[in-house]
């Protein structure tokens, strides 16, 4: 007898429909599956096998063929536990159901007990998108699959539980509430007010958030610059509720989902190692999965100590800055993964830490700086439009019990300013400044007079060069969206220019 359950697999961060066919005729007993399966999906068996047994069930001892369709398509992990597992007790006849309209996903524990499986929420979206009404799932990812409007969720904790349930003897069990998007704002680790001094770092910072603006801190060790980046998630705009769902399927599919959190409300903050190979950071593998510049989608990626990062994998940083998406070809397939963050970088001045510190000497021989600092290529700081010094901190200024502008307060300005800029980029493809090109510029930075000759008279004494030139653009226009100013003043020029690479 056939029987056909319908599942799903992950491709990238969207999902396919899988079909399960479970064919058991008469013959020397045998289990096999077809259609592509990786190992974790062919040790199915044995998994299957032992929970029906401890289920209640009867294994059936005969000849049993599972293929998984299309063929044609790479089968990975063990989501298609519970399909094999339904659809064995259905060709059998152990149950009787109609399955049509349903969608069986989960993994199995030899007990028989539902285990939480990577990849539910881009599953239950595929569900909705193919008109499937129903998604059975293990009880522990309910609260994940039902963040998914329109698609009734059937939520299980063991096999022995549905298989009462697929014979009528108890009620369906009750749906999760869906936990809404935005009715709680997590706390970040770090508040700008905690932070002593460096006003000017801080300020920077506003800009950058309010703008979307790549940034490299540069100073010596100890003057809080990773402190800085990590306060910098504080004062970003909360995320809207499709931002939300988008950054938790990343994190539902690459297994890092904690199970008490099914919705990621709270800005990523990624700080890799600069040990960090290519396929962590960019994403990739046999099977390949996001690595952390999908991570920190509609969040922030901290490359601390950045020229000590390969100049591969800097330059590899490339075409995700420029594109927000990272494509991962292989020879299997491709996936392309979202990757819109915020890059923020820290470097020391020199391999000591201390070259045009005045307080320390620099150790550093001339040619060595020089070689240091040129780690990071033209190209790479082409996609960065604010450079700062943070400069050693005063004992006066740690010793001041005064605490600084707290991180809502500055996360209300720049809240402000963001929304501005949905406005003025309403049906375009542009969501904030940074990713302005010089077409858009034009169009959207207005001027008077009076800045139109201060921004010529700094162009011609600091030889400005087209990419400069643009990127002071952009700046001022986030100051001047920060201010509430509907067109760019001199002063918001002035504050531009200060956020210039010294090489420039």
């Amino acid at each position: 007898m056939l029987a056909k359950v319908r599942s799903g697999a992950i491709i990238g961060l969207d999902g396919a429909i899988v079909e399960v066919e479970v064919d058991i005729s008469p013959g020397l007993p045998s289990f096999t599956i077809v259609g592509l399966p990786d190992a974790a999906v062919q040790e199915a068996r044995e998994r299957v096998r032992a929970a029906i047994r401890n289920s209640g069930g009867t294994f059936p001892t005969k000849r049993i063929v599972v293929n998984l369709a299309p063929a044609d398509l790479k089968k990975a992990g063990p989501a298609y536990d519970l399909p094999i597992a339904v659809g064995i007790l259905l060709s059998s006849g152990q149950v009787e159901a109609d399955l049509g309209d349903t969608m069986v996903l989960g993994e199995l524990s030899l007990d028989g007990s539902l285990r939480h499986t990577n990849g539910i929420l881009p599953m239950v979206v595929l569900a909705h998108d193919e008109k499937v009404p129903r998604v059975i799932v293990p009880e522990v990812d309910a609260a994940e699959a039902s963040l998914v409007d329109g698609v009734k969720v059937l939520p299980f904790a063991s096999l022995a539980q549905l298989i009462s349930y697929l014979r009528g003897e108890i009620p369906a069990p009750e749906p999760v509430p869906r936990p809404e998007p935005g009715t709680e704002t997590p706390s970040a680790t770090t508040d700008l007010a905690d932070i002593k001094g460096q006003e000017h770092a801080k300020r920077a910072l506003e800009v950058a958030a309010a703008g979307g603006h790549n940034m490299i801190m540069c100073g010596p060790p100890g003057s809080g610059k990773t402190l800085l980046a990590r306060a910098l998630p504080s004062i970003l705009p909360p995320m809207t509720d499709e931002e939300a769902i988008e950054v938790t399927k990343v994190y539902s599919v690459s297994g890092l989902l904690p199970q008490d959190t099914p919705l990621i409300r709270q800005r990523p903050f990624r700080a890799p190692h600069y040990t960090i190979s290519n396929a962590g950071l960019v994403g990739g593998g046999h099977f390949p999965k996001p690595g952390e510049i999908s991570l920190s989608h509609r969040g922030v990626l901290f490359l601390d100590e950045l020229p000590e990062f390969g100049h591969s994998l800097l330059e590899t940083l490339r075409q995700p800055l420029e594109d927000k998406i990272v494509t991962i070809s292989r020879a299997q397939g491709r996936v392309t993964y979202p990757a819109s963050f915020m890059l923020v970088g820290a470097m020391n001045p020199c391999p000591c830490g201390y070259y045009g510190d005045p307080f320390r000497r620099c150790t550093c021989p001339p040619g060595l700086v020089a070689r240091y600092q040129r780690r990071i290529s033209g190209p790479f700081l082409d996609r960065v439009d604010i450079f700062i010094e943070v400069p050693h901190i005063e004992y006066e200024k740690l010793t001041d019990d005064r605490r600084g502008e707290p991180s809502s307060r500055v996360q209300a300005r720049v809240t402000a300013a963001r929304s501005r800029q949905v406005e003025r980029f309403r049906g375009t493809r542009l969501t904030c400044n940074a990713e302005m090109s010089p077409a858009e510029i034009r169009e959207f930075c207005r001027m008077d007079d009076e800045t139109k000759n201060l921004l010529k008279a700094a162009a011609k004494q600091l030889h400005l060069s087209a990419r400069a030139f643009h990127r002071i653009l952009k700046l001022g226009l986030t100051i001047a969206d920060l201010e509430g100013s509907l067109t760019i003043r001199p002063h918001h020029i002035a504050e531009a220019l200060q956020y210039r690479p010294r090489t420039e």
